[in-house]
C-alpha cells in the first residue's frame, strides 16, 4: 500500500506540472485517499482561480473521512478565492499531511491551527526537504519580498559566451534552448542589458518549451532591460531601469515577482554577481572551444583580486542536455560576489 511519503511524492509530481502558471501564488500539489482507497489529484489553478485542495476536492465529489496530502499548508486567508482550510473542514476530511509550513505572513501556522480547532489531524514534515526545494523561490519571495534570481549563462567548454566581433546566439544546441524557454515560463520576469539588446534584438519570449498536457499555456515574462532598448527592439514592451539593482529587485518583489532571470550580457551578470544578488546560477557548457582569450566571458568587470577572495557555491545538479551539460549552482558557505 502507498505509504505517506509515496502520497506527497504524487503531490510534488501534481505541483511540477503547473510550476508554470500558478504565480504569484505558491505551485502546490494535492493527493485526497478517500476510506474506500480512491485516490484523486488537484494541483492550483492559474491566479484567481482555485488552489489545489479545492481542485482535489471537487474531483473526489465527496471527502469525508478522507486523508489529504497536500505539498504547503492550506490558507487561512480569504483572498480571492476562499480559504482552503474552511473547504477542507466543511468537506469533512479526517487528516491534513502537509509538507511544510506556509512562510506567508498571512498564513503561518494559521492553516494548520485552523484545521486542529476542527479536530481535523494535522501532520507537518513529510517529504520537507523535497517540498522546500520545489518552492524555493516563493519561499525565498515570502521571506525577503524580493524575486528569487536566476542567473543563466551559455558558454563554450572554454567559458566563453561571445566571439571577439561581439555575436553570441547558438553557442548551445536545441535541447539546452528548449530548457531555457522551461525556466523563462517558471519566470515572472526576465533581464537584459541594453548592450544585448542592440547586439541581438532578443524577443525573451516562451517559444521552444511546451507546457505539460492539460495544464495551461505558458505565458511570456515581463521584461526588464537595464539602460534603454531602441524603438525597434523586439523586447518591447518592456520595463526600462536606471536605477540601483537594490531598487530593482524590491520594486519587482513588491509587484508579486516571484522569480527573475537574469539573461546577461557578461557586464549585467557581473554587476548582479558583485552585488551578491543571485540566488541561483544555471550554466549550459556546449562542446565547443574558442581556443583563446580574445572572446567574452562570462562575467565583465572586477573580479577576485586572489585565489582566497573567490567566491565558492554548491552545485546541486548536473545535467546533460542534448550535447550539452546544464550545471546549477547555487551560492554556498560565502556569497559568490567579487569581494
Amino acid at each position: 500500500m502507498p505509504t505517506a511519503a509515496d502520497h506527497m511524492q504524487r503531490a510534488i509530481a501534481n505541483a511540477a506540472r503547473v510550476r508554470h502558471s500558478t504565480s504569484p501564488n505558491p505551485w502546490v500539489g494535492a493527493v485526497i485517499e478517500r476510506p474506500d482507497g480512491e485516490i484523486f489529484d488537484g494541483a492550483t489553478e492559474p491566479h484567481g482561480s482555485r488552489h489545489a485542495e479545492r481542485v482535489a476536492l471537487d474531483a473526489a465529489g465527496t471527502a469525508e473521512g478522507s486523508t489529504v496530502y497536500t505539498t504547503l499548508e492550506p490558507c487561512n486567508h480569504r483572498g480571492l478565492t476562499g480559504p482552503c482550510t474552511e473547504a477542507l473542514i466543511d468537506a469533512g476530511v479526517a487528516k491534513v499531511v502537509i509538507g511544510i509550513e506556509d512562510p506567508d505572513p498571512r498564513v503561518a501556522g494559521s492553516g494548520i491551527s485552523r484545521l486542529q480547532d476542527a479536530g481535523i489531524e494535522v501532520v507537518v514534515g513529510v517529504a520537507a526537504a523535497a517540498v522546500e526545494r520545489q518552492l524555493t523561490p516563493y519561499i525565498h519571495h515570502r521571506r525577503t519580498g524580493r524575486p528569487y534570481v536566476v542567473a543563466k549563462v551559455a558558454a563554450t567548454l572554454d567559458g566563453r559566451t561571445a566571439a571577439p566581433d561581439g555575436s553570441s546566439q547558438w553557442i548551445t544546441g536545441p535541447d539546452a534552448r528548449v530548457d531555457v524557454h522551461r525556466i523563462r515560463a517558471e519566470s515572472d520576469a526576465i533581464l537584459v542589458g541594453s548592450g544585448t539588446v542592440r547586439v541581438d534584438d532578443p524577443s525573451l519570449t516562451v517559444r521552444d518549451w511546451v507546457a505539460p498536457e492539460g495544464t495551461p499555456a505558458a505565458g511570456d515574462p515581463r521584461r526588464i532591460v537595464l539602460g534603454s532598448a531602441p524603438d525597434s527592439a523586439k523586447v518591447h514592451p518592456c520595463t526600462e531601469w536606471s536605477g540601483s539593482l537594490d531598487g530593482l529587485l524590491d520594486s519587482l518583489g513588491a509587484d508579486r515577482v516571484v522569480q527573475l532571470m537574469v539573461e546577461g550580457g557578461a557586464r549585467v551578470l557581473g554587476d548582479f554577481q558583485r552585488a551578491a544578488l543571485i540566488d541561483e546560477y544555471v550554466v549550459y557548457l556546449a562542446p565547443a572551444l574558442f581556443g583563446g582569450d580574445d572572446a567574452a566571458g562570462m562575467f565583465a568587470g572586477r573580479g577576485a583580486a586572489t585565489i582566497d577572495g573567490i567566491g565558492r557555491g554548491l552545485i546541486v545538479d548536473v545535467s546533460l542536455v542534448g550535447n550539452d551539460v546544464r550545471v546549477v549552482m547555487k551560492p554556498g558557505a560565502g556569497d559568490l560576489g567579487a569581494g
